[in-house]
């Protein structure tokens, strides 16, 4: 067995949700959850296929983010997957629709922090042990860092 990992290029301004799933259908519930829960999200999502044609299927309603998630789910190159890029939401928006997919197996992450996938490869493919997703700590909060958290979440509408 062989480790590596491969980064997901995520494109500017964006959000990822990269996730396990198990059947060729949710690439359209996938596309419905996303336009039914965000409306306004530009988006695009792709899944890979671990068995029969294995294919990178895809959908969504913004070209190049389909583009990015089909290149991105091929440097992965393992089965059952999905990747979602959006733009004008965030992960929080859809998040638990997402999860509540039926085919949906697993969520990896949902960020716009850069993400390393880290892989494992055997004779028979590739799997995900895990991912990396962003940086790791560099202190504890602060007084002036609660505050700006507050700040930013009322700024986001999350908090009144």
């Amino acid at each position: 067995m062989e480790f590596q990992t491969v980064t997901i290029s995520i494109p500017q301004g964006c959000n990822c949700i990269f996730g396990q799933t198990h059947f060729i259908k949710t690439v359209e519930d996938l596309y419905e959850i996303m336009r039914s829960s965000c409306p306004q999200a530009k988006f695009g999502l792709a899944f890979t296929e671990a068995s029969g044609d294995c294919l990178i299927r895809f959908e969504g309603n913004d070209q190049a983010l389909q583009e990015a998630a089909v290149a991105n789910l091929e440097k992965i190159a393992a089965g059952h997957l999905f990747l979602i890029f959006l733009k004008d939401a965030f992960p929080i928006n859809v998040l638990n629709a997402i999860k509540a997919c039926p085919e949906v197996c697993s969520i990896f992450c949902a960020t716009a922090n850069p993400v390393e996938v880290v892989i494992a490869e055997t004779a028979q493919g590739r799997g995900v042990m895990g991912v990396i997703d962003g940086y790791r700590p560099k202190g504890i909060e602060q007084e002036k860092d609660r505050q700006a958290r507050h700040s930013l979440l009322r700024k986001l509408s999350y908090k009144l």
